[in-house]
C-alpha cells in the first residue's frame, strides 16, 4: 500500500473537521463526476489473545475492557467525521476487528442505534460483524441480530484441531462447527474465512476442511493463503509451510470444488453463491469511499477534485484520549495524482470478472490513458485481457498477482 505521510495538526490540537471539509473542497488536481459509494467502517481493536500469523490492529483484552468509553469515543470520532461526508448516504457497515464478538449485546445495540442516529443508511444495507468461534453465545448473536447485523463473518480458519492449534486459534474444532450451525441457524447471510497452505497441512486436509465449510452450505466464502506478515510471531520463528507446488495445487483443488458446489470464484480470494457477494468488499475493490472509525481505522474519501485518506490512533487508550480532544486523526494526506492509477489498480485488479474501463475515470477523475503504458506491458505479458468494454486479470495474472499489480506503480 501507498504509505501514509502524516500531516495536518499536531496530536494536541483539536481538529475542526468543517474547515478541513471546506479545504477539500477547493480545487485539485482531480476532476471527479460524481462521488462513488460509501461504506462505513468500525473498528473494534481487542481480542482474546493475538494470533502469531495476525498483522492487524489487535490487542488482547486483560481484564475488564473499557467499552462504555470505547464506544462513547467511537460516536465523537463519527461525529467530528460528519463534515467530510455531509449529504452521502451510507451503502454498507462493518463492523471488524480484533474480535468484535467480544462486545456486550449491549454495546453493539448502542452502537448501531449511534449509527442510525448520525447516518442516512440504504434501506436494507449491508451490516456484517466479524465473529470468532471462541466466542460464540446463541442468544448473544441473536440480539445481535435484533439490532441490526444482518450478515456475520467468521473466521473459522480451519475445523481441523492441529491445524487450529498451530494457528494459535483460541477455538477447537468442535467450537468451529457450533459456531457455524448457530450461525447458518441465526443469520440468513453469512460468511466463512478458510485459510489454506497451513503449517504442515496435506492437500486432503485442505480439501477436508472446504468440504466441511461447504457442508453447511454457506452463502460465501472467503480462502485465504496463509502468509508471513513482518511484525508478526510467525515472521519471526517462520513454521514449516507446504511449497509451492503443493499451495498451488491446494488453490486449483479449491477453484474446482467450489465452482462444482456453485460458488462464483468473483474475487482472488471470495467465492459466493448467486446475490450473496459481498457488497461490502465489494465497494473496496471498487475504489468506492469509506470512512473508517475506531481505533487504527483508515477511511478514504472522495472530493470532487481530491480524495484523502486517514488513519485513526492505533491504541485504543491513545484513540479514546484523542477522540475526547477532537482529534482522532492521527494521519491525513491526499493521494497524489501521480498514485492513484496503482491504487485504483491494487484494488480492480482483484476482480476476477474485471472492470468497466469506464470506472477508472469515474473513481479516479482521470483518463484510461493515464495507465496506457503499464497496461500494454501487462497484456504483452499475458497478465492482462483487455477491450474497450472490459480490463481483466488473465488466469496467468491471477496467479501472479502481485507481480500484476506492481506494474502500475510508478517511480
Amino acid at each position: 500500500m501507498i504509505p501514509i505521510k502524516v500531516a495536518g495538526p499536531a496530536p494536541s490540537e483539536p481538529r475542526n473537521p468543517a474547515t478541513a471539509a471546506l479545504q477539500y473542497l477547493q480545487p485539485g488536481a482531480l476532476n471527479l463526476a460524481a462521488l462513488p459509494p460509501l461504506s462505513l467502517y468500525i473498528h473494534y481493536p481487542w481480542c482474546v489473545r493475538k494470533c502469531p500469523y495476525c498483522d492487524f490492529n489487535s490487542h488482547e483484552a486483560k481484564g475488564e475492557l473499557p467499552e462504555k468509553d470505547y464506544l462513547d469515543a467511537v460516536r465523537l470520532d463519527l461525529e467530528q467525521s460528519l463534515p467530510l461526508i455531509w449529504g452521502r448516504k451510507i451503502h454498507t457497515v462493518f463492523i471488524g476487528g480484533g474480535t468484535p464478538s467480544l462486545m456486550s449485546a449491549a454495546g453493539l445495540d448502542r452502537l448501531l442505534s449511534d449509527v442510525r442516529t448520525l447516518l442516512p443508511l440504504e434501506i436494507g444495507a449491508e451490516i456484517t460483524m466479524e465473529a470468532n468461534p471462541g466466542t460464540f453465545e446463541q442468544e448473544r448473536f441473536k440480539s445481535y441480530r435484533d439490532s441490526g447485523v444482518n450478515r456475520l463473518s467468521i473466521g473459522i480458519q480451519s475445523f481441523s484441531g492441529s491445524h487450529l492449534k498451530a494457528l494459535g486459534r483460541i477455538h477447537d474444532e468442535r467450537e468451529a462447527l457450533r459456531a457455524v450451525e448457530i450461525a447458518r441457524c441465526t443469520f440468513d447471510n453469512f460468511n466463512l474465512d478458510l485459510m489454506f497452505a497451513l503449517p504442515s497441512q496435506t492437500l486432503e486436509e485442505a480439501r477436508r476442511d472446504l468440504q466441511t465449510a461447504m457442508s453447511f452450505a454457506p452463502p460465501h466464502l472467503s480462502m485465504y493463503h496463509l502468509t508471513m506478515e513482518p511484525n508478526t510471531v510467525f515472521a519471526k520463528y517462520p513454521p514449516a509451510l507446504p511449497d509451492d507446488d503443493l499451495s498451488a495445487d491446494m488453490q486449483d483443488m479449491i477453484l474446482e470444488a467450489t465452482a462444482a458446489a456453485g460458488y462464483e470464484h468473483y474475487e482472488v480470494s471470495a467465492y459466493a453463491k448467486a446475490g450473496k457477494r459481498a457488497k461490502h468488499n465489494l465497494n473496496y475493490w471498487g475504489f468506492g469511499d469509506y470512512l473508517g472509525i475506531g481505533a487504527g481505522a483508515h477511511s478514504k474519501i472522495s472530493f470532487p477534485h481530491r480524495v484523502l485518506r486517514q488513519a485513526r490512533y492505533k491504541q485504543p487508550g491513545s484513540f479514546i484520549e484523542a477522540a475526547k480532544r477532537g482529534n482522532p486523526v492521527q494521519e491525513e494526506h491526499e493521494i497524489a495524482r501521480g498514485d492513484m492509477g496503482f491504487e485504483f489498480m491494487l484494488n480492480a485488479l482483484r476482480l476476477t470478472e474485471g472492470f468497466d474501463p469506464n470506472l477508472f475515470g469515474e473513481r479516479t477523475g482521470m483518463n484510461i490513458s493515464a495507465i496506457t503504458k503499464p497496461l500494454n506491458e501487462a497484456e504483452a505479458k499475458g497478465l492482462l485481457y483487455r477491450d474497450h468494454k472490459l480490463i481483466k486479470p488473465t488466469e496467468l495474472g491471477q496467479r501472479f498477482l502481485n507481480d500484476l499489480q506492481e506494474m502500475f506503480l510508478v517511480g
